[in-house]
């Protein structure tokens, strides 16, 4: 069973930056496609940004391109989401996903049959 687990979730103020963390286990990271989504209270889960298991190809939501970065480390087995300028919007449940046997990747939740627990991020003064 692919196990993903996340962390790097915490309080930061308007501007500030986090990196998150998904941690995987119990299968080869390269062969999954990795998608990071995000939920806040009283929305729908959306997802954020993903990266490929083929090429490392990688598709951002439009509200975070240029602020969110996602990238792979196949020898640790880890995913990141390096997240810069942040705003109150972007105050949520992140979560980690994983999508084997798929050729790239998409950002809604289809696809994706492994879930980690989620790490909250709150932006706040």
């Amino acid at each position: 069973q692919f196990k993903l687990v996340e962390s790097g979730g915490g309080l930061v103020q308007p501007g500030g930056s986090l990196r998150l963390s998904c941690a995987t286990s119990g299968s080869t990271l390269n062969d999954y496609a990795i998608g990071w989504f995000r939920q806040a209270p009283g929305k729908e889960r959306e997802g954020v940004a993903c990266i490929s298991s083929s090429d490392n190809s990688t598709w951002y939501h439009d509200s975070v391109k240029g602020r969110f970065t996602v990238g792979r480390d196949n020898t640790t087995n880890t995913v990141y989401l390096q997240m810069n300028s942040l705003n109150p919007e972007d105050a949520a449940t992140y979560y980690c996903a994983a999508a084997g046997l798929f050729v790239g990747c998409v950002l809604y939740v289809g696809p994706y049959d492994s879930w980690g627990q989620g790490t909250e991020v709150t932006v706040s003064t």
